[in-house]
Formats: C-alpha cells, sequence, structure tokens
C-alpha cells in the first residue's frame, strides 16, 4: 500500500498484549480516523510491533492520547546501523536512555551498552532515570536490528485514575476504563461526532467518548444512574448533551434531533439488569433497533454483547466481533456494525 502524500510519517506501536484482537481491532480504527494507514511507510516489519503511517505529527501525537491497549510509538531514526544511528542520535547532546524493545529492562545487555557508548561518542550522555530522549533498539523478522526514537507513551495511569474506586458514583461492576476507551475508538471517533448510549449506566463508555472530543448523549431508565453518571463525568471534566431518564424503547431525545456519528453501548445483563424492562438480551435488541435509524450513513455501532445470533440486519454490516474477557468471570463480545451509505 502506497503511503498517501510527501509528508506521511511512519511509526511503529507496541501493542500492551492484552485482548490480542481488540487491542489491533482498537490501533486499526484509530489510525484510519486520524486519515493514516496500516502496514505503514516505512516497510521494515519489526518483531512486537505494529507499522503505521500518518499524516502529520499532531496526527502521532493524538494516536498515543487516544489508544488505550497500548505501550509506546517510536519513529525510526535515519537508515543505517543502529550504531551509526545512537551516533548521529548523540550529536544534539541530549540525555538519553536506550533500552531494548520487549526486553528486560537492565543494563545487563552488552548490545545496549554498545549502543550507549556510541551515543555518548556522538555527544550525548546517558540517564537511565529521567532521560531528555529515549532510544530502543528492535529486531527485524529477518535478524536485522533498527534503532528507534520514543515518540509517545500511552498514558497508563490516567484509565487507572478514571476506575470505579477513583469515581464519586460508584458500582460494585463497570467496565475497566481501558476496555470503554477501546471501545469508544472501535466506532472511529473523531472531535464534535455524536454519539449514543442508550444504556448509561455509570458513565464509563460516555465518559471516554467525550475524552476524545465528542458530544454525547445518553438514556438510562434509573434515575439513580442517571445522577451518578453525571457526577462522574463531570469528575472527569467532560459534560453530556443531554441525559435523559426512562425506557429506550420509548424515550426521546429534543436535544438529539440530527444524526448521530455512533451508537456505543454495554447493555444490561443477568437477572438483576431484566427489572426495567424485559429480558436484558431482547431488551437490547428493541432499543438498538429503534435508534439504528439515527446513526448516519457510513456511522458504526459498537456494542459489548454476551453472545448469540447477530441483531442488526440491512443496510447494517458487522465489521467485527471479539470476544473479550472483561471481567474475571464475564466474556462479552466486542461487536462493530456499519451503516451502509
Amino acid at each position: 500500500m502506497e503511503p498517501r502524500g510527501t509528508n506521511v510519517i511512519a511509526a511503529y506501536v507496541e501493542l500492551s498484549g492484552e485482548a490480542p484482537g481488540l487491542a489491533q481491532a482498537e490501533l486499526e480504527a484509530v489510525v484510519q480516523a486520524l486519515s493514516g494507514e496500516l502496514p505503514g511507510a516505512d516497510g521494515v516489519p519489526l518483531e512486537g510491533l505494529t507499522e503505521v503511517s500518518l499524516p502529520s505529527g499532531d496526527a502521532l501525537s493524538a494516536l498515543a492520547d487516544r489508544l488505550a491497549l497500548a505501550r509506546g510509538l517510536f519513529k525510526p531514526l535515519e537508515p543505517g546501523g543502529p550504531e551509526e544511528a545512537a551516533e548521529q542520535a548523540g550529536e544534539g547532546g541530549a540525555s538519553a536512555s536506550v533500552r531494548r524493545v520487549g526486553g528486560a529492562r537492565t543494563t545487563a545487555d552488552r548490545r545496549i551498552r554498545e549502543l550507549g557508548a556510541a551515543y555518548v561518542r556522538g555527544g550525548g550522555s546517558i540517564d537511565l532515570e529521567a532521560p531528555e530522549l529515549r532510544l530502543w533498539l528492535a529486531r527485524a523478522e529477518d535478524g536485522r536490528e533498527r534503532l528507534l526514537l520514543e515518540a509517545g507513551a500511552v498514558d497508563r495511569t490516567a484509565f487507572a485514575r478514571r476506575a470505579m474506586p477513583r469515581l464519586p458514583f460508584r458500582r460494585p461492576v463497570s467496565l475497566a476504563p481501558r476496555l470503554g476507551r477501546a471501545a469508544a475508538n472501535l466506532a472511529g471517533l473523531r472531535p464534535g461526532d455524536r454519539v449514543l448510549d442508550p444504556f448509561v449506566g455509570t458513565g464509563a463508555l460516555l465518559a471516554e467518548a467525550a475524552l476524545l472530543g465528542a458530544r454525547v448523549y445518553g438514556i438510562d431508565a434509573d434515575p439513580t444512574m442517571v445522577r451518578g453518571a453525571l457526577r462522574n463525568l463531570a469528575h472527569l471534566g467532560v459534560h453530556a448533551e443531554a441525559l435523559e431518564v426512562g425506557d429506550a424503547r420509548t424515550v426521546e431525545l429534543a436535544e438529539a434531533r440530527d444524526p448521530f456519528a455512533a451508537i456505543v453501548t454495554d447493555p444490561p445483563y443477568g437477572r438483576a439488569s431484566a427489572s426495567h424492562g424485559g429480558e436484558p438480551a431482547g431488551l437490547a435488541r428493541e432499543v438498538l433497533a429503534r435508534w439504528q435509524a439515527r446513526v448516519a450513513p457510513g456511522g458504526a455501532i459498537v456494542v459489548l454483547s454476551p453472545g448469540g445470533p447477530a441483531s442488526l440486519g440491512l443496510p447494517w454490516v458487522e465489521e467485527l466481533r471479539l470476544p473479550v474477557r472483561v471481567h474475571r468471570s464475564l466474556t462479552r463480545e466486542f461487536r462493530r456494525y456499519r451503516r451502509g451509505r
């Protein structure tokens, strides 16, 4: 695949190793939303890394900010051997660390020490605690080595700060923020997109969509959940355009006349969840059947499903179905449907 334009940035992404299928699908969706491509422009497959091409440095920064199931992003240094690349990188005089992608982060690695020495020969210094630059050694599938510059790290601590025990409104079971972000990313959201969750719950999915810059709307039959979701959104520094108390099969959102770019939802499940209107799987089908017509052509529905047959027909196409363990004893399918144009 040929890269677009002349200013394409080739980069590599290290996925986290969690839910590999979901992590790959999340990366592909975000790269597409940022007008990038997979595979990338550089053409050098590296073990443990996925190559992408992006249209700008801003897109590269946005990729790091958006991803949940990844660790870091890297840019290849100028062509040449790792020693030459390390020496040239050291000419700027900055402090740096040198590590191996996917390896133990230890100085007891002769190859890493050699590259550190090359960096110092170029004029830089080594600082393992707070370096100005982070260099990473990667191995290609054919055994060749490549030196990379860390271009961004995924802030995994930010997701931990949004975990249920840290929020003002808590429930015993809630979707982990990393999985909520992955679900929002699967929809390919862009800033300003209008997103609906007809089963708001604690607001976990709407929070992640809003943090991506989307305009979010929600419905829940339980007024306690709506009030709690509003508290959680405010705590995280985002807000909803509208949160409505009511049955999503019948309630209307007066503030949401225009089409939605996506529906992203985690429907209720289990016996306790049926108390607000019928068997959970049937309730989810009825709600999606009602609201799917409000999604714009080309838009997406991302739904966490307990399994069973697909519930959407034409003009919707099922693009993916990925089983993921979301809690210790609960596996859900992350499904994405796309509306035909």
